[in-house]
């Protein structure tokens, strides 16, 4: 079991930046992939952007894309998401997720483990 705790979330105006951090303990040695995940009430949760955890692929969601960087620390076992010219359409509960299991990295069905989630309220 891999067991994640997210911070950073709050309450930003448009056009601002925020920093989502997760740390991971557990069974870190096994980690394949983390990522983030948001959502609203209402509807499905997005998958965000994700990292393979050995090396630096990356995957982004189009909306996201030149707004946002997933990185990670292996030393830490943390994974963060710089969060640039938020939007109220950001606006969200925000998951981290990881995977043990091999599987592309941008297949929502592929991440095990969820944190609780960090919210996330842009204003316009």
């Amino acid at each position: 079991q891999v067991h994640l705790v997210e911070s950073g979330g709050g309450l930003v105006q448009a056009g601002d930046s925020l920093r989502l951090s997760c740390v991971a303990s557990g069974w870190v040695d096994s980690l394949y992939a983390m990522a983030w995940f948001r959502q609203t009430p209402g509807k499905e949760r997005e998958l965000v952007s994700a990292i393979k955890w050995s090396v630096a692929n990356t995957f982004y969601t189009n909306s996201v894309k030149g707004r946002f960087i997933i990185s990670k620390d292996n030393a830490k076992n943390m994974v963060y998401l710089q969060m640039n010219s938020l939007k109220p359409e950001d606006t969200a509960l925000y998951y981290c997720a990881a995977a043990n299991r091999i599987a592309p990295v941008a297949s929502t069905t592929a991440y095990e483990h969820w944190g609780q989630g960090t919210q996330v309220t842009v204003s316009s």
